[in-house]
Order: C-alpha cells, then structure tokens, then sequence
C-alpha cells in the first residue's frame, strides 16, 4: 500500500480544512515547498497536492506554488483542484506533474474525461468526493443527484483506471476513514482506489491496508501528519507490512 502526504494549498499557504470548510482551516506552513520536500526526505515516494483555491474558483490559483513543488522534489506528485479544461491538463502535466486529478468535471464535462483519458492515459485520475453516498463537486459546495458508486461506474467506462475516494464527512476530522465505503467503491467497480479522509491512527492505516486486495492501493494522509497523531516513519512501516520499531 502507498502512502502519499498531502499538501492542500490555500493562498500560498499549506493548510488543512474540516469538511472542506473554509470558515475551518488551520494553516500547518508558509512554505508547502519546503514542506514537500520534508516529507521527501522523510521517505514519502508519492505527494498529493490539491489547489483549494482552484477547487472553489474553478480554475487554477496556485500555479505558481504547485510549479515550485513539482521543481523541488523528485517523487512523483499528483495535482488535483480546480482543474476543468485539457489545456490545465496538459500544463499541469508539462510543469511535471504525474497524474491530474479531475473531480467537477466529472460531472459537469463528461466527455473531458473521455479525451483526457484517451490522451493521457493512467496519468487521470478521478476524485469522487462523497457526502452521505452522494457526488459533491465546485469545492464540495454543491451536491448532485448522483451516487458515488453510480459515477464511479460512469468514468469507468469513460477509461478511468483509478480514483481518489473521499468521505467529506470524515475528511480534517481525525474520526477514521469510510472503510466501508472505500471497499464497496473498489469490489463494485474493480477500479484502483485511493483512499482518503478521516485517516488518524496507526490502526486506521492497518485497516485500510486490509482493503488492499480489493483494489484500495494507497491512502492520502493529512492532518494526521500535521497534528501528529501519526508519524510518516510509522505510516510507511505499516504500509509495507512491516510495524515501526519502538
């Protein structure tokens, strides 16, 4: 299982949300540079970056931030917020980025999906971001009538291989992860699913870990790492089967 930190970016600032809400943000940095390269010296292989900023206008706003991360560090980083049109793709993935997550197109510009996928391959990635089994897209603002299992199906056959599988609920509240969920989403589908929110212990990670052969191949964590109710060191150890040494 990989463990990939996250750095949710928010006027140039890496911070964390409590259900993606605004009016509940803690800034962890000023710096979400040297903080990619810290978790790459700590031994991350993966770094998932998200534009919160983006998320919510739409379009891109830390261009500048994610091209400076994506200069500094030599693990792969996927990029997901705010991005709905091929042409932010295709920049994002010239800058270095190694997969573009797509996660309001989805619903509101299917056939991008499509040609991204038919262009790009693995490098696309779809976030499907639930509330009470429900799409929620634009930031998490607004939710469609739509399931997460139903769309899942959907850019399935638009050519999607893997998805990031979000619980808002869960996600910046340290409560645990949807586990199950997580595992309907990966043994209805058979896509790859990356497992995000809500993850706060040791034994949270243990019990993602034993979805893996359903096809739940990563975990992103956040707040945990920031608040420290998980070291990456020990992360990485349970991740590879192994429990970190005392």
């Amino acid at each position: 299982m990989l463990i990939i930190p996250a750095i949710d970016l928010r006027a140039g600032k890496c911070v964390r949300l409590v259900e993606g809400k605004l009016d509940q943000e803690t800034v962890y940095s000023d710096d979400p540079v040297a903080m990619a390269v810290h978790w790459q010296e700590q031994g991350a292989r993966w770094l998932h970056v998200v534009d919160l900023d983006g998320a919510f206008a739409g379009a891109p706003k830390n261009l500048d931030v994610i091209s400076e991360i994506l200069a500094a560090v030599k693990m792969p980083v996927q990029i997901g917020g705010g991005i709905r049109s091929l042409e932010t793709v295709e920049r994002l993935l010239e800058l270095g980025a190694t997969r573009v997550i797509l996660g309001t197109a989805a619903i509101l510009k299917p056939q991008m999906v499509s040609e991204a996928c038919d262009k790009y391959g693995e490098a696309i990635l779809v976030g499907i971001d639930g509330r009470n089994g429900r799409v929620a897209i634009e930031g998490w603002g607004m939710t469609v009538n739509k399931s997460t299992l139903e769309l899942a199906k959907e850019i399935q056959d638009r050519g999607v291989q893997r998805v990031v599988f979000t619980d808002i609920r869960r996600d910046g509240t340290l409560q645990g992860p949807n586990l199950e969920a997580t595992g309907e989403l990966a043994r209805a589908t058979g896509l790859k699913v990356v497992a995000s929110g809500g993850v706060s212990t040791a034994d949270d990670l243990r019990a993602v870990k034993k979805l893996e052969h359903l096809g739940v191949d990563s975990v992103i964590i956040g707040k945990s790492l920031y608040a420290g109710t998980v070291t990456l060191k020990e992360a990485l150890a349970i991740a590879a089967g192994e429990e970190a040494e005392a």
